[in-house]
């Protein structure tokens, strides 16, 4: 003979239980301003990084900013020479950036 498996009750699934409008409210407004990670297999709620315009500050800063603000602020690792130099590649002597063919000797 064979033998059956009995079968277990189980309750029926417990319906969800839905949010009041102020509880959808605080839910949007936490997920704003926090944001979840991991930390040692477990999940860990931390503030959100600033942003401007949806951009990261910093990020926003080396693109939007001019030379001037940035030396006055004492930002200087987003200073570049392309700020100053001008785009078509000419340097400060007169001749190009790129070494000319003509006056190779040989």
């Amino acid at each position: 003979m064979a033998k059956t498996k009995k079968k277990k009750n189980k309750k029926p699934p417990r319906q969800k239980k839905k949010l009041t409008a102020e509880q959808r409210r605080a839910k949007r407004e936490r997920k704003k301003k926090f944001m979840t990670i991991f930390i040692n297999g477990k999940q860990k709620r931390v503030k959100r990084p600033p942003t401007v315009e949806g951009v990261p500050v910093d990020e926003f800063i080396a693109n939007n900013a001019d030379p001037i603000w940035l030396h006055q602020m004492g930002m200087w690792e987003y200073i570049t020479p392309e700020m100053f130099g001008d785009p078509t590649g000419i340097t400060d002597e007169g001749g190009s950036a790129e070494p000319s063919t003509e006056s190779v000797p040989f």
